[in-house]
């Protein structure tokens, strides 16, 4: 059985979320050109206290919105990373989205 594959494009940029045990990030791929398009973290952030909680999580998804927009990308394919969604991962998903994001 083949494994299926979130892909991004240029008009819809996969947004990957990544969680660690004290950080989440999320990142908007162009898998076709196999670029970065907006990136946002918790590590290196000095706005963010501790990173490995659902505030943050909402702040990061708040944070990804706000650049993608601004960069003129408004529809995102979500690539939750195997991750289960819950928790962090649905926080950061709900912030996104409540900053203007759709998937």
């Amino acid at each position: 059985m083949k494994k299926k594959k979130v892909f991004g494009t240029a008009e819809r940029p996969r947004l990957a979320v990544f969680r660690s045990i004290n950080n989440i990030s999320a990142q908007l791929i162009d898998d076709g050109v196999g670029r970065t398009l907006v990136a946002a973290s918790t590590i290196g952030d000095k706005t963010i206290k501790k990173g490995g909680n659902v505030a943050s999580a909402k702040a990061i998804g708040k944070q990804i919105a706000e650049k993608a927009i601004s960069a003129g990308i408004k529809k995102v394919v979500f690539d939750r990373c195997g991750f289960i969604y819950h928790g962090r991962v649905k926080a950061l998903a709900d912030a996104a989205r409540e900053g203007g994001l759709q998937f």
